[in-house]
């Protein structure tokens, strides 16, 4: 809706949502994607709703992937145009709203929505797209058991048939959630972490694998026929053609995360050959996949935060020197027991240190791993520790955070 055809509330709100982002970023206290949502819902209730209407929007949800996926989308879906986003991985109602009043009259927008918030975003911005990437266990103090977020989803959906879904073939708790979709395409991106979906939601019988299929013993729930696949380093599309994508981000994942950002902006009308050349131009993620030379030492940074992303996350790294940095403040979660859900042995033979809050528990989870490991009191001390060349950092949210912090100070 243009800012002519809102209501007066609604542009106010709208107008001190921008001023509220941009003084918070003037104060260096954030890029203000929270604060200004925040104090334009509170002026204008619906201002969510009012500024998506009249765009074309897609939603991208899951566990883990969203902000990667939800950059990678946002730049195919750009060969149309202008496109709103919230790349900073501001994922609630706030940070949705103040991402659409900064990006002004955009024909597009391409969200991340937290998993727990799909069915409240999905109605106040009656998307065209909603990707569903993937779900597992997350943040145990405070994140919905895996079946009961797949229910939500399911619910949500059923009240939205006329949003197109795309969706993982390979997580049989997304096919479950989608299944009653009316128009669903299913993409396989791999799904590497299987822990959360031994057991089929639909009925409780145990579920089969092999090789890249999946099928439930008890009832039909089975891998459906993707239309978008990733094979060696590229993505084959729905008529067979296959297209060469080559990435700066790194891992195979990311691979995934590219083919569901092709499959999400075909449905705006972008062909895949248009498509796969914006994908090149990601390099960064908030701060995720960044690189950056600190004496000699080039280091990665790589944003772990649950099991499964702590396995895409190994995958990614090089066997070089490796610093783990965990906290359990708010944002993290305060249970750190997910820890002995990760197998740490792909670290083994390499130099690894620790750090962080809650250290200590990360090195009572090694010590079982059988993985050597030296503590650390800070990211300084790491660098001096480990010879010049590659320094693989993964660490979790505000963990990760403090690291950026550090490197900024310095550089």
């Amino acid at each position: 809706m243009t800012d002519g055809k809102m209501p007066l509330r609604a542009k106010v709100a709208s107008s001190v949502s921008r001023t509220a982002a941009a003084l918070s970023r003037a104060a260096g206290r954030g890029d203000g994607s929270v604060i200004g949502g925040w104090i334009g819902l509170k002026i204008d209730p619906d201002l969510l709703a009012h500024l998506a209407a009249g765009r074309s929007i897609a939603l991208i949800s899951g566990t883990n992937g969203k902000t990667t996926t939800t950059r990678l989308a946002a730049a195919a879906v750009g060969v149309l145009g202008p496109v709103a986003t919230n790349g900073f991985g501001a994922n609630m109602p706030t940070g949705h709203t103040s991402a659409l009043a900064k990006a002004g009259q955009t024909p597009y927008a391409v969200l991340e929505v937290d998993e727990h918030y799909l069915a409240q975003v999905l109605i106040a911005t009656e998307p065209r797209v909603v990707a569903l990437l993937n779900l597992s266990r997350d943040q145990l103090d405070r994140a919905k058991e895996v079946a009961m977020m797949a229910q939500m989803w399911r619910t949500a959906l059923a009240k939205h048939p006329g949003v197109h879904v795309v969706a993982n073939a390979d997580d049989p708790m997304v096919v479950w959630a989608s299944a009653g979709s009316p128009a669903v395409t299913w993409f396989s991106a791999g799904q590497r972490w299987h822990d959360d979906s031994w057991v089929c939601p639909e009925c409780g019988s145990p579920i089969e694998r092999q090789a890249d299929q999946w099928w439930c013993t008890g009832c039909s729930l089975r891998r459906p026929v993707p239309q978008w696949v990733v094979e060696d380093d590229g993505v084959v599309d729905p008529r067979g053609a296959w297209h060469k994508v080559s990435l700066q981000l790194p891992g195979r994942v990311n691979l995934g995360n590219a083919a569901t950002a092709l499959a999400v902006a075909a449905q705006f009308g972008v062909r895949p050959t248009d498509a796969v050349s914006r994908l090149s131009t990601v390099a960064s993620v908030a701060g995720r996949y960044a690189q950056v030379v600190r004496e000699g030492r080039n280091i990665r940074l790589l944003l772990a935060k649950n099991p499964a992303s702590w396995l895409e996350a190994f995958d990614m790294a090089d066997v070089a020197p490796t610093l783990l940095s965990i906290n359990a403040r708010d944002p993290d979660g305060l249970d750190t027991s997910w820890l002995f859900d990760v197998d740490f042995s792909p670290l083994r033979g390499r130099q690894v240190l620790i750090t962080g809050d809650r250290a200590y528990d990360l090195a009572v989870r090694l010590e079982v791993n059988e993985v050597p490991f030296q503590h650390v009191r800070t990211f300084g001390e790491a660098v001096k520790l480990v010879p010049p060349g590659r320094l693989e950092v993964i660490a979790n949210y505000t963990a990760f955070q403090d690291i950026r912090a550090e490197l900024d100070r310095v550089l």
